[in-house]
């Protein structure tokens, strides 16, 4: 099958059978960390241990780490190998690291990782960070306390099927855009919280009642006061930074003409328009681009039509 965009983003990419029937199975969490067959990916303070040599996540036996803060059920293995189809496997969340090793960043670590492991990453993570901020129902405001494998909270004292007051992991939808203008030049802007030479596309979160494509065109005119009006879909990728899911598009500008660009001062501090050739020479010097990991390096080298050097 021919690569199309979506292969392209580190964070799209998952073997894991995530396995939803599995969680409502009584004691399975319990089950899954007696069981040495069972493997465990490790998170602490955001970040992943790795295997011993360091080329990819570490996946252990229950039986090797102390009793978590958080367990989770994040599915089965599909791939044949170490360990083989069909392992369990379970996320172990510590506030303080339970065993010495080296640690991932997933913002920065991502592009290595095998298909895997990403998703592993990525699914783990996510859920980490919805259990981190959901301790009480926004509906009562009373506790809750994690169920289903860790896929569900509830409030304490409430039986889960029958109470009704599930809550369920929430994923914040944001468009991020390359612009492009009439003469086939790309917007790059830096943010005000950036330093100097660090630039990228555009982003923004989507607003209630709005779709993706209306978000892009509000996010353009407010950050930079450009009109653009086709939206092209190019693919999505969660971010799990904390809660996010990044769905890319390639805009462009209704006017056919050179396009003024208008910086709102707040989020966007500068902004310019870059052909491919200029591009080329700047990128690693007098620019940054996006780490490997981001939709966004994505984006700039889809419309670029190859690599590019110069990460942040």
């Amino acid at each position: 099958m021919p690569e199309g965009f979506s292969d392209s983003l580190p964070l799209s990419r998952s073997t894991l059978d995530r396995d939803a029937v599995s969680r409502d199975k009584p004691g399975m969490l319990e089950d899954a960390w007696a069981d040495p067959a069972s493997r465990v990916a490790v998170l602490s303070a955001g970040r992943a241990l790795l295997t011993a040599d360091g080329s990819g996540l570490a996946l252990v036996q229950p039986g090797t780490l102390p009793q978590p803060g958080l367990l989770l059920y994040l599915g089965r293995t599909t791939e044949a190998g170490d360990p083989p189809a069909g392992t369990a496997v379970l996320g172990a969340v510590y506030d303080e690291p339970p065993v010495e090793g080296e640690w991932a960043d997933l913002r920065l670590d991502g592009a290595r990782l095998t298909a895997r492991d990403a998703g592993l990453f990525a699914e783990l993570l996510g859920l980490a960070n919805w259990h981190r901020v959901a301790g009480f129902s926004p509906r009562t405001g009373v506790p809750t306390k994690p169920g289903r494998g860790g896929w569900v909270r509830h409030p304490e004292g409430f039986d889960q099927e029958s109470s009704g007051e599930h809550v369920f992991p929430r994923t914040d939808s944001a468009v991020i855009m390359g612009v492009v203008d009439g003469r086939d030049r790309l917007l790059l802007a830096r943010n005000q919280a950036w330093p100097e030479r660090r630039v990228s596309v555009l982003a923004g979160f989507v607003e209630p009642g709005e779709s993706f494509e209306m978000a892009v065109r509000r996010e353009v005119q407010e950050e930079v006061g450009v009109v653009v009006g086709a939206c092209e879909y190019l693919g999505s990728q969660p971010w799990p930074f904390p809660a996010s899911v990044m769905v890319g598009f390639l805009a462009r500008t209704v006017d056919d003409g050179d396009v003024v660009l208008q910086p709102d001062g707040e989020e966007i501090r500068e902004a310019r328009w870059w052909s491919r050739e200029d591009l080329r020479r700047a990128a690693g010097t007098e620019l940054l681009l996006p780490g490997r990991t981001s939709i966004a390096r994505a984006i700039i080298e889809h419309w670029y039509g190859g690599r590019l050097e110069g990460d942040w």
